[in-house]
């Protein structure tokens, strides 16, 4: 079909026009001919007359010679194949880079609803050597906002591609880096999603948040930790207003997400609202899996609390020093109750527990979702102290925010709390000090690792027992 198509587009069009010019100028040339052949024939110059006129034919001939030539030259069309290095070594071909080198974006546009609106998009991308990963639509009432993966030259940059898609025809754009993980397709990763949202209900913020990308959740509870109603409510079906969705929390209360940059699109608030459905419908559960330590003084458990642990947690409360229950509430003692069940909610967080071997709750570690912070808090019993039990648990919920992809964890006590300031600095992860009214925060910065750390057990002997029969 090209070599088809390449023979019709270099036949030469017949036109009368010129037919017409050729007739004229053959009559010219007769003409000419016979005054010259008259001339030559009477005239005295003749033989000077006849060397003349070779002469014109000779120059008028290289000169139709050499018009030809350029002529043809402009005309050959460009061959289409693979870019072709110049001797400087670049290569001549936006978008493509000559040691090969790539980069990931993920990229959302709006285009208008008509036909060839994406083509257009499609082919601006393959002008710049961009591949096309995956292609993600979502239906909007006046058009149709398309979230693409591609793979483009490393030396593309996102203004460029932002620029080559507004010409064409691309609104509303929005362009960032991507990663290896963004390469499983949208259904898998929701399916995923929804697994981890099935096993462990403290999981539904996070695939929220992974779900929909860099956002703020906020769980909004019905009752303060004071008793008093918050006013806090939203209809069964939800609500949508641009960069914010507000659905009804199966606990009481509402799941409110935010996300400033980038409005949610129907096709996003639907999704959400298929993961809140699922969680009420598989109602309250928590991890059974659970680690068996040693201590001088006997086995230790620790496991996943939630809010049916409320009762063993206000007896520990008991147990537990005013210095102790002033370090870790910040506030009268008398009210450190009133938070515990909000704090062993899952949706604000994960709550670990330490029971000793009789079953009695000796420690609380609690992981806190604060927005785009991830705040970390502990309680251990005055009588089970400076065994190393704070330092387990706060390492192993700095390796759970690890897991829920938390960039930094921070804790606020006080200057005198030399325990958990101590802890902290055991983490073996960049810290940052700042005091705010007398009240010390310490913040550990994750993303300076990779993997969770390491935890040194201070008293706890390393081999911690994982009981497979409570998983």
């Amino acid at each position: 079909m090209t070599d088809v198509t390449s023979s019709k587009s270099a036949r030469r069009p017949h036109h009368w026009r010129r037919d017409l010019v050729e007739l004229a100028a053959l009559f010219t040339a007769v003409a000419v001919a016979d005054a010259v052949a008259n001339t030559v024939a009477h005239g005295p110059d003749g033989p000077f007359l006849l060397v003349a006129s070779a002469v014109a034919l000779i120059v008028t001939a290289g000169f139709h010679l050499w018009w030809s030539r350029r002529h043809d030259r402009d005309q050959v069309p460009p061959v289409e194949g693979p870019p072709v290095a110049t001797p400087t070594g670049t290569v001549e071909d936006l978008g493509t880079d000559a040691d090969g080198a790539t980069a990931l974006w993920r990229m959302r546009a709006t285009v208008r609803d008509a036909p060839g609106s994406l083509a257009a998009l499609c082919t601006v991308l393959a002008g710049r050597r961009v591949d096309i990963l995956t292609l993600q639509t979502h239906p909007l009432a006046t058009g149709t906002v398309d979230e693409f993966l591609l793979r483009a030259p490393a030396s593309l940059t996102a203004r460029q591609l932002s620029r080559e898609i507004s010409l064409a025809g691309g609104g509303d754009i929005w362009i960032e880096r991507a990663d290896t993980h963004d390469l499983v397709d949208a259904p898998t990763r929701i399916l995923g999603l929804a697994t981890r949202t099935a096993l462990d209900a403290a999981e539904l913020p996070l695939a929220l948040r992974q779900l929909l990308g860099r956002c703020t959740i906020h769980s909004l509870p019905a009752v303060s930790p004071t008793g008093g109603p918050t006013g806090e409510s939203a209809p069964v079906e939800g609500i949508l207003e641009g960069t914010t969705m507000r659905m009804r929390d199966p606990n009481g209360g509402v799941i409110s997400v935010e996300r400033h940059y980038l409005p949610f699109t129907p096709t996003e608030f639907a999704r959400a609202r298929a993961l809140v459905e699922l969680d009420a419908r598989l109602g309250p559960r928590v991890p059974r899996s659970r680690d068996v330590l040693t201590l001088p003084e006997g086995k230790i458990t620790v496991r996943r609390a939630d809010q049916s642990d409320v009762d063993a947690a206000s007896e520990m409360h008991e147990r537990c020093s005013e210095r102790t229950l002033g370090l870790r509430y910040h506030g009268p003692v008398g009210d450190a109750d009133r938070y515990l069940d909000h704090l062993l909610s899952p949706r604000h967080g994960r709550t670990l527990k330490v029971q000793t071997a009789s079953g009695r709750l000796v420690a609380l570690g609690h992981l806190l979702w604060d927005g785009d912070e991830t705040e970390v808090a502990l309680i251990v019993e005055d009588a089970w102290q400076r065994r190393g039990i704070g330092t387990e648990l706060l390492g192993r919920l700095v390796a759970l925010a690890v897991e829920a992809g938390s960039a930094s964890v921070y804790a606020v006590t006080q200057a005198s709390n030399t325990g958990m300031v101590a802890a902290m600095r055991g983490l073996g992860l960049p810290l940052d000090y700042q005091i705010e009214g007398g009240t010390l925060v310490v913040t550990a910065r994750l993303k300076a690792t990779q993997q969770a750390p390491t935890v040194p057990p201070y008293g706890i002997q390393a081999n911690a027992l994982r009981d497979q029969a409570g998983r």
